[in-house]
């Protein structure tokens, strides 16, 4: 035992430098991901909300979908699937598709909550200065709805970053990809794994504190 940690002590500085390649991608993955899941989320959440019945039977169909089938197996089908097809992709936008489709899903339903919480009465009086209901949306609605979404999409963006680890199944380079290369060439599978945890731990508890914030400042003068 004392063996197996001395010598995770002496190979520490070459892991972590293994290992911080793999939280460069982490970040990237889970940036690129955010960002697709934000685009898909509102155009869903707009689309639920539609007057048009096939257009909220569309959003639906979607979200129910998304939400229903593992990540993992829609990574599957992205990388493996769309391969077998001719569309070839590589690991990263593999990831950054397959998990922002996959949070585009939830997202919606964030969305769809905002919008909901502002008040109708807006949206008519919007209408009855000639506004169309995309202009409505833009101008009115939705950024009074971003102060109500806020908080759920940074708590998203913390899951998100910890979702991360299972692109590792299609062989996106980040950190669980590479500690597991790393204990595949050292056979230091408990050193490795906890320092992978750390290093998780160390980018999501800033993330958990900047989102209590966020909430406190946003439900400031919410209620008496």
């Amino acid at each position: 035992m004392g063996g197996t940690w001395g010598r995770a002590l002496v190979q520490l500085p070459y892991m972590l430098q293994v290992l911080l390649l793999g939280v460069v991608t982490t970040v990237k993955v889970t940036l690129g991901a955010l960002a697709v899941a934000l685009v898909v989320g509102l155009i869903f959440a707009l689309l639920r909300t539609a007057p048009v019945r096939l257009l909220r039977g569309l959003a639906t169909t979607y979200i129910e979908t998304f939400r229903a089938i593992p990540v993992l197996t829609q990574l599957f089908v992205i990388y493996f699937g769309l391969a077998n097809l001719g569309i070839r992709l590589d690991p990263f936008s593999a990831a950054v598709i397959g998990l922002g489709a996959n949070g585009g899903a939830y997202l919606a339903e964030v969305f769809r909550g905002g919008i909901e919480a502002i008040h109708r009465g807006q949206l008519e009086a919007a209408f009855s200065i000639g506004m169309t209901r995309l202009k409505a949306m833009r101008f009115v609605v939705l950024p009074q709805a971003i102060r109500v979404v806020l908080p759920p999409i940074a708590n998203y963006s913390i899951s998100l970053l910890k979702d991360t680890a299972v692109v590792s199944a299609v062989a996106a380079p980040e950190i669980m990809f590479r500690a597991r290369n790393l204990v595949n060439e050292t056979f230091l599978s408990t050193q490795i794994y906890l320092l992978a945890g750390f290093l998780y731990l160390s980018m999501s508890l800033p993330l958990s504190r900047g989102v209590r914030y966020l909430e406190k400042r946003m439900g400031a003068g919410v209620h008496p």
